[in-house]
C-alpha cells in the first residue's frame, strides 16, 4: 500500500492543500471539468509544484485518502484488533474517525468516485488483516464494503441516527 508519512511537514501541507483545493472545487463542479490550473491557483501552488506530487488529480485525491488511512493507522494499535475489526468498539472508532473526513467522502461520493475509496479501503484490509488468517479475503472485502456503504449512507442522511446506533446495527449484521 502506497501509504504515505510525511516527516518534511511543508510538503505534506502542501498535498493537503492541493487535494483540499480539489474537494472544494468538486462541490461546484463535475470532476471531469475541473483543470489542473484551477486547482493550483486555488491551492496557492505553482503547476511545477503539483506535478513534482502529482501525475494527476486522480492521483492527488487517491493520495490524500491514503493520509487518512495512514492517520487511521496512527491511532490505532493494528496488532490488538487484527481478530475484532468487526467487534463494535472498533467499528464505531472506525465511524468516528472517518466523520472527520465527512465532506471528503461525501465529495467523492456525489462525485461517484466510489471506486477510490472502495480501492483504498480493500487495500488496506488486505494489507493490514488478511496474512493472520482469522478472516478470508472474502469477509473482508464484504466487511469493507459494507462498512463503507453504511458509512456513506449515514453521512449522506446526515447522521440522523447516532454513530453507536450505525455501529450496533453493522456489528449486529455480523455476529448474528
Amino acid at each position: 500500500m502506497a501509504i504515505y508519512f510525511h516527516k518534511n511537514k511543508r510538503t505534506a501541507f502542501t498535498r493537503k492543500c492541493i487535494a483540499e483545493a480539489i474537494i472544494e472545487l468538486m462541490q461546484k463542479e463535475r470532476f471531469n471539468d475541473i483543470r489542473i490550473s484551477a486547482v493550483t491557483k486555488r491551492a496557492g501552488v505553482s503547476r511545477k509544484t503539483f506535478y513534482n506530487y502529482f501525475d494527476s488529480l486522480y492521483s492527488a485525491l487517491s493520495n490524500y485518502l491514503q493520509e487518512i488511512i495512514a492517520e487511521y493507522i496512527s491511532l490505532i494499535n493494528v496488532d490488538s484488533i487484527r481478530g475484532h475489526i468487526l467487534e463494535e468498539e472498533h467499528i464505531l472508532f472506525s465511524l468516528k474517525f472517518f466523520d472527520k473526513y465527512a465532506l471528503f467522502f461525501k465529495t467523492l461520493s456525489q462525485q461517484n468516485m466510489h471506486c477510490l475509496m472502495l480501492d483504498a479501503i480493500n487495500q488496506f484490509m488486505i494489507e493490514i488483516f488478511a496474512h493472520n488468517g482469522s478472516l478470508s479475503v472474502y469477509q473482508l472485502y464484504c466487511y469493507s464494503g459494507g462498512l463503507l456503504n453504511t458509512f456513506l449512507c449515514w453521512e449522506e442522511n446526515d447522521k440522523s441516527e447516532p454513530p453507536e446506533k450505525i455501529a450496533r446495527i453493522i456489528y449486529e449484521l455480523y455476529h448474528n
